[in-house]
């Protein structure tokens, strides 16, 4: 057996362990429900009545903290502006599964999913505020004059506060030592990996240069994110804000075009959409099945309660801490709300009506959306795969931020310990490429999902103290 066979083989049993337990379903009138995915929801869904709808009523402000108004500046304590704090979390949860996963969410819950993903994109706002705002509230400013933040500190100062530091620093510890690996296997084995894939994809397939050289093209990868990460945040940062905005309008102006394309089934795909999210019976699974299928995928897409898009919040330069909370609002807007609504209108307005679901060739996921964009324009999956493409690049970068951050709590902040760490990184950037471990990505993946457990719980403890500093927040604005 080859080193991946033997490593595939050793890790499967415990991924598959971990996976069983974190991804457990329970029946809910005959559809399985992840006991995770129910966790997020009702996190998002509590959050959103106890903020009293944060996530509509700090719309405008957080738009307007983004062109400059309300709070921050360079003077400010941290290392990156809101609109780039803003702009890494996007990239960090904007990736292929939002132009292959809605897709397969349409596909297996009916068109009413794209219904509630949109409904459960706009209930994760709040919890995107809350776990935000406490990365800003309690990161720690290095002797450097740079930022560490996000839930292992917040889970951490919270029961150090109340005298039990053993489990705040076992909390912080895990969760952590559980980001990353995460950030390994989800966050760059497998970007790099379907990056490889769209590159084959636009280059000719088995005529492409680069066929059976997934190392030569790990290695370029490699070195371009190297070439970011090595600068820290502020390289971070910077990159995203340049690529995120290129690649969301891209797609979304592609979209838009297909949509417009198939103007004359725009509205019958609008009222199926609806029809299909309250209708109790569908070969789908009707309304149950919609809403299991459209939150799952949303909540997997946007990452609300998972608290990773804290981290990166958490580099903002600002003294006030919920300003922060009320931009990171805008980032399930960003992903679920308009990209994966964008992507269901387009499967629900070419693919459905011109029966590419069922012409004989088996299509799904990413290859589903790329037939709908191609039924009009033929050049158009070049166009995804570019956009697929910049979405692992990006993913890739902020997620690098993410596991060294864990990394740094766990081994401190030395420039030796994080240039260790990039190093590791990069290194599985390559190795994406060149092998496919289904059992690394799944371990990770399980991983992932289960750091929100102590997180979630993390922010119930908070809530009340959150609720605090944003009504002292907009008294004190209101002010003004």
């Amino acid at each position: 057996m080859s080193i991946d066979s033997q490593l595939e083989a050793l890790i499967r049993p415990l991924a598959k362990a971990l996976s069983d337990v974190v991804f457990y379903p329970i029946e809910i009138f005959n559809q399985d429900f992840p006991l995770i995915v129910i966790w997020l929801a009702v996190a998002s869904l509590w959050f959103t009545s106890y903020l009293r709808l944060i996530n509509f009523r700090g719309f405008s402000h957080a738009i307007g903290i983004l062109r400059g108004s309300h709070a921050g500046g360079s003077k400010k304590p941290g290392e990156i502006s809101h609109f780039n704090a803003l702009s890494t979390a996007i990239s960090g949860t904007v990736g292929v599964s939002n132009i292959g996963g809605v897709a397969v969410a349409i596909t297996i819950g009916g068109p009413g999913a794209a219904f509630w993903l949109f409904m459960a994109g706009f209930l994760a706002m709040a919890t995107k505020f809350v776990e935000c705002t406490l990365g800003v509230k309690y990161r720690r400013i290095n002797a450097d004059g740079s930022v560490s933040g996000g839930p292992m500190y917040y889970l951490e100062r919270y029961f150090l506060d109340r005298n039990w530091p053993k489990i705040g620093k076992f909390l912080g510890c895990f969760y952590a030592a559980a980001l990353v690996i995460g950030c390994l296997g989800i966050g760059n084995m497998f970007q790099s990996n379907q990056a490889y894939v769209q590159v084959l994809g636009i280059t000719g397939g088995e005529n492409s240069f680069f066929y059976g050289r997934g190392w030569l093209f790990g290695l370029l990868m490699a070195g371009t994110v190297a070439l970011v990460i090595l600068g820290g945040i502020r390289s971070i940062a910077t990159t995203a804000s340049r690529i995120v905005p290129f690649m969301a309008v891209l797609y979304m102006v592609s979209a838009v075009v297909i949509i417009a394309m198939s103007a004359e089934h725009l509205l019958s795909a609008i009222a199926l959409i609806v029809k299909s999210a309250f209708t109790w019976t569908s070969a789908q699974g009707g309304m149950v099945g919609a809403i299991i299928i459209g939150f799952q995928r949303a909540l997997f897409s946007n990452e609300a309660g998972i608290g990773s898009a804290s981290i990166a919040h958490s580099a903002v330069m600002t003294d006030e801490p919920v300003t922060e909370g009320l931009v990171s609002l805008l980032e399930p807007f960003i992903d679920s709300m308009v990209i994966c609504t964008l992507t269901s209108l387009v499967i629900v307005t070419t693919a459905i009506p011109n029966g590419l679901l069922d012409d004989g060739r088996g299509l799904e996921g990413i290859a589903l959306t790329s037939a709908a964009f191609a039924h009009h324009v033929s050049w158009a999956p070049y166009v995804i795969a570019v956009a697929a493409l910049l979405f692992a690049f990006s993913t890739t970068i902020a997620w690098s931020y993410y596991g060294l951050k864990g990394w740094t709590y766990l081994f401190g902040e030395g420039a030796m310990t994080q240039l260790l760490f990039k190093t590791i990184f990069c290194g599985f950037v390559a190795i994406g490429c060149m092998i496919q471990l289904s059992a690394v990505l799944d371990f990770s993946d399980a991983m992932v999902f289960l750091i929100s457990i102590p997180n979630i719980i993390g922010l119930y403890l908070y809530g009340p103290e959150i609720k605090r500093d944003m009504q002292a927040y907009f008294s004190k604005y209101s002010k003004r």
